[in-house]
């Protein structure tokens, strides 16, 4: 008769009923061991991490690039097959979200919290520091049409389809084919219900730390942010202590937020987020330099159409150029890492609407709108750095690029106040972004008995260990390795998920073909 235990896991399993074991321990432990590490010794986690990225990009370039063009060739198909008609949910189902609270919670929930960072900052990277191989002068006209074309693709259709793709597969399983709430039943039509029974456990495991190392680094560049927004309007200093509170006010925020449920929470914030995303868009197009912003542009998405394919394969810059696994490929590769579980909640809420409104909520109406964020931003930053004689850069260089977004508004009228209201929506952003993947990461640990149960609801206590998680990973991140540090943990779950992207658009082309032939996809 064997002693009944009343330590360790098992004593930890009585506070978090229900929790897969399998899938939250693993992940949970690795990164404990991570942030262990670049605490004790952060210039050695920093070069073992250097060397892990390197070796990623190096032999795996070429997989991310033409996996995500193979994305994009899929959802095109998709758009004009039989597949495109088909409702999410069956003919029956009602939608759980207005079409605009669909499109604003899509819209802030994946690339809004990069779009804000880097509008500003990215530009000033490609327009001084141009592919070597290409020949480019620093500064020129050239350049600045090549850094506009590197923002559309860097920012638009690529990444908005390496979400859509997963998302839309896990929607139809999901709710058509009767699937469980994981991120394996996206592939069962590739591999089968019972492979996905076998490895399901692993697949989730997988996905979920590359979920977690992706939101680290994506709240990172949030704090740096909001530190540098708050150093910039009330003079106190950017350091540890003031990082520390911006991430735990962060974290309180969004968690309190996943709690209250998707109506309360995530989908009044997304409402309120988006409203601001496009009334400060239009103040800087209207007062900015709008002729310079709109020609900039235009001659900037002309590029990007005529090298599309070209930047799509790496095959834009010469062959022993560095500049696409530092830029695009690197970009791919945190794309992929959030992938997986974002798209067990932007597949979750498209119930009630068809694939082909899917794809244009989820790729093309956000991808569209990227272009035009970037084109206003990136257009006023370009503008003013050349005005300055280069003081953008120069800021870059000193203050870090969270500065540049707060000199842009320096140029433009009501700067105290529009900074005052772009570190709001910074805030909103990042609490919007990781309020949803916090509810789809703390479903993915709970059996799948329990999610159905709980309907909209989730542990609680998995919801305040993910957000503690994520808010001291990043906050060790940005206070010991500054954005080194958390650019090199966004690549690190990208390789896993890729594969699991990759399978599910096998399991997308599959769906297609049963369209084809006049399969059934209303849910039993």
């Amino acid at each position: 008769m064997g002693m009944k235990p009343t330590h360790g896991f098992n004593g930890v399993a009585r506070l978090l009923p229900g929790v897969r074991k399998i899938v939250f321990w693993p992940s949970f432990l690795l990164l404990m061991v991570a942030v262990l590490f670049s605490f004790i010794d952060v210039e050695r986690f920093l070069a073992v991490m250097t060397n892990i990225n390197q070796w990623i990009l190096s032999n795996f370039d070429g997989l991310f690039s033409y996996s995500t063009l193979s994305l994009l060739i899929t959802l095109l198909i998709v758009y004009c097959s039989p597949l495109g008609l088909v409702t999410i949910g069956g003919q029956k189902a009602q939608p759980l979200l207005t079409k605009w609270r669909w499109f604003s919670i899509t819209l802030c929930t994946t690339l809004a919290t990069g779009i804000l960072f880097w509008a500003a900052a990215e530009p000033m990277y490609h327009l001084y520091s141009p592919p070597e191989s290409l020949d480019l002068i620093a500064g020129s006209v050239t350049a600045q049409e090549f850094t506009m074309a590197t923002l559309f693709m860097h920012w638009s259709f690529s990444p908005y389809a390496i979400y859509c793709v997963p998302s839309l597969v896990f929607a139809l399983c999901y709710y058509n084919l009767n699937s469980s709430f994981t991120i394996g039943s996206t592939l069962a039509p590739a591999i089968g219900k019972s492979a996905v029974a076998l490895g399901g456990n692993i697949i989730d495991s997988i996905a979920l730390f590359a979920l977690v190392a992706g939101m680290a680094s994506s709240l990172g560049t949030g704090i740096l942010s909001l530190s540098g927004g708050i150093e910039a309007t009330m003079g106190i200093a950017n350091g540890k202590l003031l990082m520390a509170v911006v991430a735990a006010v962060i974290v309180l925020t969004f968690v309190v937020s996943a709690i209250s449920g998707l109506q309360k929470g995530i989908a009044r914030l997304s409402n309120v987020n988006a409203q601001v995303f496009v009334a400060l868009c239009l103040f800087v197009l209207v007062f900015g330099p709008t002729e310079f912003i709109l020609a900039n542009g235009v001659s900037g998405l002309l590029e990007y159409g005529g090298s599309f394919l070209e930047r799509s394969t790496n095959t834009l810059t010469g062959p022993n150029d560095e500049w696409p696994r530092a830029w695009t490929v690197f970009y791919f590769a945190n794309w992929y890492a959030w992938a997986p579980i974002a798209a067990l909640f932007l597949g979750r809420i498209a119930k009630g609407y068809t694939v082909r409104q899917f794809i244009n909520v989820n790729l093309i109406f956000p991808a569209c709108f990227a272009i035009l964020w970037m084109s206003v931003f990136a257009g006023a930053a370009i503008h003013y750095d050349a005005l300055l004689e280069g003081a953008f850069r120069q800021s870059l260089l000193k203050n870090g690029p969270e500065s540049v977004i707060y000199m842009l508004f320096d140029n433009l009228p009501l700067a105290s106040f529009m900074t005052i209201a772009l570190i709001g929506m910074i805030f909103i952003s990042f609490v919007t972004a990781a309020d949803s993947n916090t509810d789809a990461m703390s479903r993915l640990c709970t059996q799948s008995d329990r999610v159905k149960k709980e309907s909209n609801r989730t542990s609680i206590k998995l919801k305040l260990i993910w957000g503690m998680t994520i808010g001291v990973i990043a906050w060790v991140m940005v206070s010991f390795a500054s954005i080194d540090g958390i650019r090199l943990l966004t690549s690190l779950g990208g390789l896993p998920a890729l594969f699991i992207i990759m399978l599910a658009n096998l399991s997308l082309i599959l769906l297609i073909k049963r369209a084809v032939q006049g399969a059934d996809f209303e849910p039993d």
